[in-house]
């Protein structure tokens, strides 16, 4: 082939482009040998293109055509022809036209492929998919497959879409370092030994918070970055060792502003990538409601079905598993000294769900450490249409109380009713939303019409009380800002202060995290100090974000919503691994290239670190 340069690719040639000679390039996704005719299916990012090797083409053409296997990588030159009415594939972009082969040069060879990159399907419909590590070990193969073409293609236009927003709006990108001073609270740090220092580490960041905080000290009122973020924690299919965000700080602003900015960026991003039309404003949820209504900070809003306080159940009947949940109920009661029995009603289903159905909820409740799962099933009495009574489960129990806990709980008849019980308010809430959840995946009780549900999760409690060490922590970062109207009682009442703080939730999973920020020295050494950080410690850690506070800090807040988390929801996937081009797998290992690898004592000496086997 005198010149084997594409001149178009394998997804952009239609039906006006007919009697075009072209150049394509690509790799042969399959080939069909009709007798006298051979087509082939030449695929490149783009699309694919059907190639046909007919009577008119060179004994050397059909030969080569002959020889080519799946994932050879070649180059078509051809002849662009309408295809019959009986032969356009409506299911392909290109499906009206095929390019009549003239010559083909084969740039390189294919071995045997360790699995499939065409879809394949079992009898019953379900999509064979090679094992994860199999796909990690040849990730290169496995991004040529249709779907991680479409999600890494997706993930890039989000990114474009991102920037052009935030640009739009004032926003400066700007870099901030990824060698960084160890800080390490929460997850730990993933260091790196200096080779000019020795003995001194630096530290990857596990976001930029410090330093966009010191931007807005700076006077750039308006910060984003699609920011390179990393934990040292555990994998999991929402987590990953290194991952992406967009961080975003804001200047003389207010938690308001914040947040109609990020659902302006969210409605452009899904409006431009996916055409799809978001709300302008999201749902606005209390933290302490979140987990009232769906035991949860996160909550799938995608159907509605929310938990119900049940404490009155306990004055009913002598039930013994009910009267630690009901014993100090109120909501005027701090959340770490409250106890919880909470009801969830599941309409119309009572005939469908067998006692084995049942015990799997009770273990999904018993995962999150509940002692049990209550329940009854309201069935029929057969004497007038209304007259209900209760079957199964702790039903003998309540017998002669039907109609009183029905009106009370808005149960029907086919309705099953679920208890979850305990001391700790908050653990009998997670339990049974963690029920609901799985209730919401078995019964399939999504809105078809609310395919992406957003909602603001506001109102956090500022300090959450650590048993184990019996002192308050934070429970986001430090530098959050108190509401003002607990600054008075911040030491005398840690546990009723909360703070201006949201987190950002769709269709389960919590996507951002943010806060207004404090910018007053005084108030920063008073959070240090209620968490149990001497000054000296405060000052090792953070001395230089509080000094900067010293030199005219603006009001602040921001927020950073997961990049790989945020496409992995819009892609319909359940792990962040099928969004990122070269994940780790859940041992925080990349099977491609044997990462993290051993490394040779010359480099070990030259940043004076010896290894030692631990005993």
């Amino acid at each position: 082939m005198q010149n084997s340069k594409r001149t178009v690719t394998c997804g952009e040639l239609r039906k006006s482009d007919v009697g075009k000679k072209v150049v394509l390039n690509g790799w042969v996704s399959r080939t069909r040998d009709l007798g006298g005719l051979l087509f082939i299916r030449l695929r490149d990012r783009y699309g694919i293109t059907q190639v046909m090797v007919g009577d008119k083409a060179s004994d050397d053409v059909k030969k080569i055509a002959a020889s080519l296997k799946s994932e050879y990588c070649i180059a078509v030159e051809g002849v662009v022809n309408a295809r019959s009415d009986k032969d356009i594939n409506a299911d392909m972009a290109t499906g009206e036209i095929e390019v009549e082969a003239t010559d083909i040069e084969i740039f390189t060879t294919s071995q045997e492929l360790p699995f499939s990159i065409e879809e394949v399907r079992q009898k019953d419909g379900t999509l064979v998919v090679a094992n994860e590590d199999l796909r990690l070990k040849y990730r290169y193969l496995d991004l040529r497959r249709d779907p991680m073409q479409h999600n890494i293609i997706l993930r890039s236009q989000v990114a474009f879409a991102t920037r052009e927003y935030l640009t739009s709006k004032g926003f400066l990108e700007i870099e901030t370092p990824t060698f960084i001073k160890s800080t390490p609270e929460g997850a730990r740090d993933y260091l790196v030994p200096s080779r000019v220092h020795p003995g001194k580490f630096y530290s990857l960041p596990q976001s930029p918070q410090l330093y966009k905080q010191l931007l807005m000290v700076s006077g750039f009122d308006k910060y984003f970055q699609i920011a390179r973020c990393y934990r040292d924690e555990d994998a999991r299919g929402d987590r990953q060792p290194e991952f992406t965000q967009i961080d975003m700080e804001m200047s003389f602003t207010n938690r308001e502003e914040v947040l109609s900015t990020t659902e302006g960026m969210m409605g452009y991003i899904f409006k431009k990538t996916l055409n799809y039309e978001l709300p302008a404003k999201f749902d606005r949820i209390a933290w302490e409601d979140a987990f009232d209504w769906y035991g949860s900070d996160k909550p799938d809003l995608r159907f509605d079905m929310k938990m119900q306080d049940a404490a009155f159940m306990a004055d009913l009947a002598d039930f013994n598993a009910f009267k630690a949940g009901a014993a100090n109920a109120g909501r005027d009661i701090q959340r770490h000294k409250r106890s919880g029995l909470k009801a969830l009603v599941v309409k119309n289903v009572a005939d469908k769900y067998s006692r084995k159905n049942i015990e799997a909820l009770e273990e999904v409740a018993k995962t999150y450490k509940a002692k049990g799962l209550a329940w009854m099933k309201v069935v029929s009495t057969g004497s007038t249409t209304d007259a209900v009574q209760f079957e199964g489960g702790i039903s003998k129990f309540y017998a002669g109380k039907e109609a009183e806990i029905c009106s009370k709980l808005g149960a029907e008849k086919n309705d099953l009713i679920l208890f979850v019980s305990d001391e700790n308010w908050q653990l009998a809430c997670t339990a049974l939303g963690a029920v609901r959840k799985q209730l919401g995946k078995d019964l399939n009780l999504y809105n078809p019409k609310d395919e992406f549900h957003f909602a603001w999760i506001i109102d956090f409690p500022y300090f959450a009380w650590n048993e184990e060490e019996n002192k308050w922590e934070t429970e986001h970062h430090l530098f959050t800002l108190p509401q003002k109207a607990y600054w008075d009682t911040l030491e005398s009442d840690p546990g009723a202060v909360k703070g201006d703080l949201y987190d950002l939730v769709l269709n389960g999973y919590e996507l951002a995290s943010g806060s207004m920020r404090i910018n007053d020295p005084a108030l920063q050494q008073r959070i240090f100090k209620i968490v149990g950080y001497s000054e000296e410690r405060a000052q090792k850690a953070f001395g230089f974000l509080v000094q900067a506070f010293k030199f005219g800090a603006p009001p602040h807040g921001g927020i950073a919503p997961g990049l790989d988390r945020l496409i992995m929801l819009m892609c319909h996937e359940e792990s962040i691994h099928e969004v990122i081009a070269f994940p780790k797998n859940n041992l925080a290992m990349s099977p491609m290239d044997d990462c993290p690898s051993a490394v040779e004592q010359k480099q070990l000496d030259e940043l004076h670190i010896k290894c030692v086997e631990k005993e």
